[in-house]
């Protein structure tokens, strides 16, 4: 998993509340277990104006104009601002891998649906939680601005505007000393393979008929 300490990036604003899984990524591109692949489909149904199915040339495709990700000022961001409740809906994993493909590392929100936030820390996405009036003030500021960026300091939990505001945020200290490390919970488990690994030799001493073929 990537680590996450510092971001200062284009942010691109999806004006939208109780935005679901399903719209983050469809459920016929769900096929897949692979962590990669799934950004050309994210949003898929609003991003494009035709049907998609697994296996078609996005880049044939016919772009839907009025969709905010596909308008020229937001082109490149991985700051994604949103409206409340964001990733609700079913618990699909693949959401905020198809997110992470995008290139989003970055999601601000006045919420979350639980298991979709819980699914971010895991893959590398980093949630921010920020009052509503805060949000709507950044929401005000990007339309006005093109180019709008924002600055991300982890380690410092803070969320820095141009004009130098900043905002701080919460998260346990758990999920920040992992994505400051880049750990999931795979990660998380081999920083204890020496360990493992001495268990099961002394196990299998201790009970050899066990692992008998």
């Amino acid at each position: 998993m990537k680590s996450f300490t510092t971001l200062t990036a284009l942010v691109a604003p999806l004006d939208r509340a109780n935005v679901d899984t399903d719209a983050i990524i469809p459920k016929q591109f769900l096929k897949s277990i692979k962590r990669s692949g799934f950004g050309p489909n994210a949003f898929d149904e609003w991003r494009y104006l035709d049907h998609g199915e697994p296996g078609m040339d996005n880049s044939k495709r016919p772009l839907n104009p009025d969709f905010v990700l596909n308008q020229a000022r937001y082109q490149g961001a991985n700051i994604l601002l949103t409206r409340k409740n964001f990733g609700c809906g079913s618990s699909r994993e693949h959401a905020p891998w198809a997110l992470e493909d995008y290139g989003f590392r970055v999601i601000l929100a006045p919420s979350f649906a639980d298991i979709f936030f819980n699914n971010c820390f895991k893959n590398g996405l980093l949630p921010i939680v920020l009052p509503e009036n805060i949000i709507d003030q950044l929401f005000q500021e990007v339309f006005a601005n093109e180019g709008y960026q924002l600055s991300i300091d982890l380690a410092q939990q803070s969320v820095t505007t141009p004009d130098g505001t900043t905002y701080h945020f919460d998260i346990t200290e758990h999920r920040k000393h992992c994505l400051l490390n880049g750990l999931d919970e795979i990660g998380l488990t081999l920083q204890h393979a020496d360990a493992i690994k001495a268990y099961e030799v002394k196990h299998r001493q201790q009970q050899p008929w066990l692992y008998q073929s």
